[in-house]
């Protein structure tokens, strides 16, 4: 069969597409910015006509539609994204001539509220297909497991921590689907008779609790228990909210109203379509080294607390400078360096907006340059202070031995560095 696969490039339409080709399917990539011959340019933020959905399904024998986001942006909204494109996408099927149209909805997504703006947009589709004359099947998986899934990679970071903070006392129900079995779903129901016009519950074998999902994932990496700490859902909620302004789209007020609203169904369908069991927690990361996922899981949290700290280093640096300290002391030091006058106190207001630029910088614009700049200031900074200020090196508070430390995580963010500049 030739298959449209719309969000080729996300983390369902990547496992999709290679999954579809793996049998013999001619895949048609539906994608943003096509960089391959099967990809197909497709934007969900503006194809929301059915015209603009006709010339693309020519030949077209099966659409898959697995596009979703976890949250909102300036020009990606729900109701564009997961309600208005593939309405117009459902329509210019019908019109095509178009044989199946798999739905990947998302498990919550019933005639029962409340919906939150994301479960609302993705419930609008489907009862949109529902209506329709076409063969269709809506797959509603629950939260995917996948080493290379945002909100895998997500949750094994927080359960990497040796403190991981639960929302109340962790008991939230989950039931985790492993993105081979949503696959291996997908192949089935392209190949089976039965299983059209109907929603089927793709989810993991058994329920479990918030915390005993974090806890498999810890299993997963080989680490020993951590320390839970409960959480009031109230602070939760604040946490939530500023999370929401993170360039990540796992955490937000929406997807925490999610987990505390459970996210169950009854296995029976998903273990029929599939022949099988769906893969238990044990198994989520079978072949895959745990050194990897630990490392990976513990990188994903320390590299961002060293940028934090070295952050402050900075800026409480160059505003200790700016008078904090008393300005006569700092001048001193400035006057054994060979600097006196207005050039020692130029040179001081310099440095300590050079500083505090510095550390803006390490939260805002981290790059491999800025880590070598670093590295070379305070290499200077070092070399001054052991020719002009030696005594320094023999302070018992160490203020220049400070600096060995700060050089060696300053080695390990360039080595971790995957930003060009």
């Amino acid at each position: 069969m030739k298959i449209l696969v719309c969000g080729a490039n996300g983390f369902i339409g990547r496992h999709l597409c290679d999954a579809l080709a793996g049998v013999g399917h001619e895949v048609v990539r539906g994608v943003r910015v096509p960089a391959l011959p099967s990809d197909m340019a497709m934007d969900y933020a503006r194809d929301v006509h059915k015209d603009d959905w006709l010339p693309r399904l020519a030949g077209i024998d099966a659409v898959i539609n697995a596009v979703g986001m976890m949250s909102e942006g300036k020009t990606r909204r729900f109701d564009a994204i997961h309600r208005d494109a593939p309405i117009a996408l459902f329509q210019a099927c019908e019109q095509a001539g178009v044989r199946r149209v798999i739905q990947i909805s998302a498990l919550g997504a019933t005639t029962a509220g409340p919906f939150t703006p994301y479960m609302r947009s993705k419930r609008q589709a489907d009862a949109s297909l529902e209506q329709s004359a076409l063969d269709w099947t809506i797959l509603r998986p629950s939260l995917i497991v996948g080493a290379d899934g945002a909100s895998s990679r997500f949750f094994r970071m927080l359960a990497s921590l040796p403190v991981i903070g639960l929302p109340g006392d962790g008991g939230q129900l989950l039931q985790p689907v492993h993105i081979d079995d949503v696959c291996a779903a997908v192949l089935c129901l392209l190949n089976s008779a039965t299983h059209h016009r109907q929603n089927i519950a793709a989810v993991g074998p058994k329920a479990m609790t918030y915390r005993a999902m974090l806890q498999a994932y810890r299993d997963a990496m080989h680490l020993p228990p951590p320390a839970w700490l409960p959480l009031l859902l109230p602070a939760m909620r604040l946490v939530a909210r500023l999370a929401a302004l993170l360039p990540q789209s796992v955490l937000s007020p929406d997807s925490l109203r999610m987990l505390e609203e459970g996210n169950v169904a009854d296995k029976a369908a998903f273990a029929q379509l599939l022949g099988r069991a769906p893969r238990a927690a044990p198994s989520w990361f079978t072949g895959l080294a745990p050194d990897m996922l630990r490392a990976q899981a513990i990188a994903d949290w320390t590299l961002p607390l060293m940028r934090v700290a070295l952050a402050l280093v900075w800026i409480v640096t160059g505003l200790l400078s700016l008078g904090i300290y008393p300005m006569d002391q700092s001048i001193a030091m400035l006057n054994q360096v060979g600097l006196h006058g207005v050039a020692a106190t130029a040179a001081l207001y310099a440095a300590a907006l050079l500083d505090c630029g510095l550390g803006l910088a390490t939260l805002l614009a981290p790059s491999r340059l800025l880590w070598r700049l670093q590295m070379a200031l305070i290499a200077s900074y070092t070399v001054i202070i052991t020719i002009f200020l030696p005594e320094y090196w023999r302070h018992p508070f160490g203020p220049v031995l400070k600096n060995i430390p700060i050089l060696a995580l300053l080695l390990v963010l360039d080595a971790s560095e995957t930003r060009k500049a």
